[in-house]
């Protein structure tokens, strides 16, 4: 087990952390520390892969646990978030479905001996989805209910889902041949 993988499983732990802090009230300071929790969380991200990428110590296990560890922050945190009546059910199933659908076919593409590569539009979309999720959640700590700051939320969430459908698109049309050729 290497330090991206170790990063990666971390990552893994702290969800429930996260969940426990945001969603069981009396907690003190509860709500703050479940923000910093998915910050950290989120950063790992970044760190484990730029550390697995520099010192060569990708594996097939990062390969597999690393974007499902994001896939399992982002839409706990989504759901959660719908508990708290912060975001939309349908932005969240939007999301959630785009995500199982690259996941399919991601494996369709590895059944096949390929790769499929996050790509730009994807990593904009994770970046986007993070930053409203944090904005959602400070919302939440700060029990902001000002209908400006309400409304930059709801256009965070416009463009988080926005960018998922774009993302989606983006990942069929360049890998449409992987349908094509799958057995």
């Amino acid at each position: 087990m290497n330090l991206p993988n170790k990063i990666t499983i971390f990552r893994v732990i702290l969800i429930p952390v996260f969940l426990i802090l945001l969603m069981v009230p009396g907690i003190p300071l509860g709500k703050w520390i479940a923000i910093f929790v998915f910050i950290i969380a989120s950063l790992s991200d970044m760190v484990d892969g730029k550390i697995a990428r520099k010192y060569h110590l990708v594996t097939d296990f990062g390969k597999f646990m690393d974007p499902l560890a994001d896939k399992l922050l982002v839409c706990s945190a989504l759901i959660a978030l719908i508990d708290l009546d912060k975001i939309p059910a349908w932005a969240v199933i939007i999301i959630i479905a785009r995500e199982f659908t690259i996941s399919g076919f991601r494996l369709v593409a590895s059944d096949n001996g390929r790769v499929i590569a996050a790509s730009m539009w994807g990593k904009v979309k994770t970046t986007v989805q993070m930053v409203t999720i944090i904005y959602l959640l400070t919302l939440i700590a700060a029990d902001v209910k000002n209908s400006t700051f309400v409304l930059i939320g709801n256009i965070l969430i416009g463009a988080a889902v926005a960018l998922t459908v774009i993302s989606l698109i983006d990942y069929m049309v360049k890998n449409k041949d992987v349908i094509s050729t799958s057995k």
